[in-house]
């Protein structure tokens, strides 16, 4: 059979034959398979064994660049060991929030010829040691290749999208259940004082015995195949399954108390293993102290849904006929998790939040967190300005659709202008129901159902958050009260992230008036500049060069950082630049230019110190006349290929000492020769000895041509692609044919 002809479910089989195999030999009690699409940028979770799916919806995406183990596996092409939480909490903190239980774990990318395909993710019980072994090692690491090379011959990568899910595998070591009657194992269980079941790898029942039937209120045939808080609803709880989920993910014995209405104590204890997890029921007195865990989240979620403004007021369940009776206890056809898994997944939300910097990160995280776990397979966030509702970002939808509905006036009768003007959101199950309320509207997309969300920051309404899906969806008020809840983080985040752009936008604005807006253009010089900020903060610093002419044969170049990633840094720097441009326009000597700026920067008494690198360039008499305050050395490539590094006198940084001198040095300068001035943050590595970093980066010069110093820069700044300093280059090319300026 041709690779053309095999489909992808075929290709399945053996992918996921691989990974049962790799959980099995390496004792592993999870494991998680994840692909990365042809130019993704984000790993899409595609199969899983004994993990039940709920559990693994805020995981079901992960970006390349989030702090999660997976990604940075993938993303530095290494396994990741975490032997303890401990050591969790320490290194992935976001991950140890949303898990706050005792496991071991790793994390491994599958490469194929130095091709990244995907990434494994394995867990261990609590049992595990804090070390792995060398045979731990060795079956993960074969298992990544088997699994790498069938990922790359598969014929379709593509991971699921929102609404879809993974493949959920039974666990390689799984047993049969005990039949529910008719045996004598049953008959001896059944004779025990208290009840017991059983659950599977996914928490559904697959045995119960009479006893347990009875004390949990219900009849075995309506347990068998069901989860406990889809069967009883009462059990519906964060506390509860919180409970669950830390049996399931530590592999340790668990037993917390209940109470199942009116005032039936009970005592469970769950016995976990690879294959599932034997549970234990017995009387309790419910006048005994209530169990740790989340029980208090579990009654602030209880108080959330039915206070006034959230799901209880007629007002957010607007208009009142479409609200769902809150006595149902069916489980809504597409419904959402429970209320434990709404509270995990705010948990995770609420972790990555933390990091999203700007309005576009906020939109894109929230649709990457809240599309795949909520079920949702469009989404759109809009926020007013200047009298009208703008779409900041959107998911799923058309371009004619989101034309439609950008730029409306904030008087249009349409739900997402409404919940921003009322602050109570807006659910519709059908076209028909929106319809009802809204006369006017016209169906413009091919959506079943839709959530229409208020987001609140500081009190006020900073905008609007549509969810919508394919198929018709239920909204229960448990399930509007987390909707709700998601929305609020939506909002402060959003508003922390307008915030940042402002803030962003006038740093940039200030950074551009300070530095050059275009270097002179000198004849018989080729000249080029960049600069790259930090990769984090508001991404403006200190960093800056110059070029000028100083009369018809000779020019000066200069090249310096303030200290900061910060405005004060950007200012500072502007007052830096303008200080060495004018000693050096009036005739000052390269020692002289240093030696005046270093006293005027010990004068304004910034609390900040500057490094600088000035050099005159004669043309007429091919020379370079450098001076360093505490700056890194230029390098000069010969039109022959080879580099060399230009170490001036290293003087004190700016700022320090009034009375510091500077010593200038003369080099000779070639026509035909490139000269390249730059800062730290090109070359400055953790853990790389400086010198070695600068040799580095000379050797990489002398391997560019020197006539195209565009080429020459965005070969060398393409090396600090995520700087964690700021980078300022500039690179000076003497034509062989130039004796003068001009």
């Amino acid at each position: 059979m041709s690779r053309s002809e095999v489909t992808t479910d075929d290709a399945c089989e053996p992918v996921d034959a691989v990974l049962l195999d790799v959980v099995r030999d390496c004792g592993a009690s999870r494991g998680m398979l994840y692909v990365l699409p042809e130019g993704g940028d984000a790993l899409w979770l595609v199969a899983l064994t004994g993990t039940p799916r709920e559990m693994a919806v805020p995981w079901t995406r992960v970006g390349l660049a989030d702090p999660v183990p997976v990604a940075d596996a993938v993303r530095f092409g290494r396994p990741v060991w975490i032997g303890d939480m401990e050591e969790m909490a320490r290194r992935y903190p976001r991950t140890s929030l949303v898990l706050p239980y005792a496991f071991a774990l790793a994390a491994a990318p599958l490469t194929v010829a130095d091709a990244v395909v995907g990434g494994l993710v394995l867990l261990w019980p609590a049992s595990h040691p804090a070390q792995f072994s060398g045979g731990e090692r060795a079956v993960v690491d074969a298992g990544c290749r088997r699994l790498g090379r069938l990922l790359h011959h598969a014929p379709d990568r593509a991971g699921p999208r929102p609404g879809g899910e993974p493949r959920l595998l039974p666990h390689p070591s799984r047993a049969r259940a005990v039949p529910a009657e008719g045996s004598e194992p049953a008959a001896f269980i059944a004779r025990l004082p208290g009840g017991a079941c059983a659950l599977d790898d996914t928490g559904r029942f697959t045995f119960v015995t009479p006893e347990a039937a009875r004390l949990l209120g219900t009849d075995a045939t309506t347990l068998v195949g069901a989860l406990p808080w889809e069967a009883l609803p009462w059990m519906d709880v964060p506390d509860i399954e919180d409970h669950y989920r830390s049996a399931v993910v530590s592999q340790r014995p668990t037993t917390f108390r209940a109470v199942r209405p009116p005032d039936h104590g009970l005592l469970f204890a769950l016995y976990p293993d690879s294959s599932g997890m034997s549970v234990r029921i017995t009387r309790d007195d419910p006048r005994d102290e209530p169990s740790p865990g989340l029980a208090s989240a579990s009654a602030a979620f209880d108080e959330m849904t039915v206070s006034d403004g959230i799901a209880g007021s007629d007002e957010s369940a607007e208009p009142a006929e479409r609200s769902e009776p809150a006595e149902s206890t069916e489980p809504a056809a597409g419904g959402g998790p429970s209320r434990a898994g709404f509270l995990y997944h705010l948990m995770h939300l609420a972790a990555t939040f933390t990091e999203a910097v700007g309005v576009e990160d906020v939109v894109d995280q929230a649709a990457d967190q809240l599309m795949p776990a909520l079920g949702a397979t469009a989404m759109a966030v809009s926020a007013p300005r200047d009298g009208r509702l703008r779409i900041l970002g959107h998911r799923g939808y058309g371009p004619e659709v989101v034309k439609h509905f950008d730029d409306l006036p904030l008087t249009a009768d349409t739900p997402a202008v409404r919940v921003m003007d009322s602050g109570s959101p807006h659910f519709f199950s059908s076209f028909y129901e929106l319809q009802r309320s809204y006369p006017g509207a016209v169906q413009r997309d091919d959506k079943a159902s839709w959530a229409f969300l208020p987001l609140i920051a500081s009190g006020r309404a900073v905008g609007s958050l549509v969810l919508a899906y394919d198929r018709e969806r239920r909204f229960p008020p448990p399930e509007r009260a987390a909707l709700t809840a998601l929305a609020g983080l939506v909002g402060q985040a959003l508003e922390r992230g307008r915030l940042y752009d402002t803030q962003y936008a006038v740093a940039h604005q200030l950074q551009a008036a300070l530095l050059p807006r275009h270097l002179p253009a000198v004849p018989g010089l080729g000249v080029t500049a960049r600069y790259r900020p930090a990769g984090h903060g508001l991404q403006v610093g200190g960093d800056f060069y110059d070029l000028i002419r100083l009369n018809e044969t000779t020019v000066a170049a200069a090249i310096g950082d303030v200290q900061g990633h910060d405005i004060d840094a950007a200012a500072l720097m502007g007052q830096v630049r303008t200080a060495v441009h004018g000693h050096a326009a009036a005739g000052a000597s390269p020692g002289d230019v240093l030696r005046s700026t270093n006293r005027l920067l010990v004068d304004l008494d910034a609390g900040r110190f500057a490094s600088c690198l000035y050099a005159d360039l004669d043309l007429a008499r091919h020379a370079a006349c450098l001076a360093s305050a505490g700056h890194p050395p230029a390098l000069l490539r010969d039109p022959d290929g080879r580099t060399e590094v230009l170490s001036a006198p290293p003087g004190l940084l700016l700022g320090i000492d009034r009375e510091a001198d500077y010593k200038a040095v003369e080099f000779p300068l070639r026509p035909g020769s490139a000269l390249v001035l730059y800062t730290d943050g090109l070359v400055e590595r953790p853990g790389v000895d400086l010198g070695e970093a600068i040799a580095d980066l000379a050797d990489l010069v002398s391997r560019t041509d020197p006539a195209d110093p565009d080429a020459m820069a965005d070969t060398l700044i393409d090396r600090a692609s995520d700087p964690a300093d700021d980078v300022a280059l500039l690179i000076i090319h003497v034509n062989g044919t130039a004796q003068q300026v001009g």
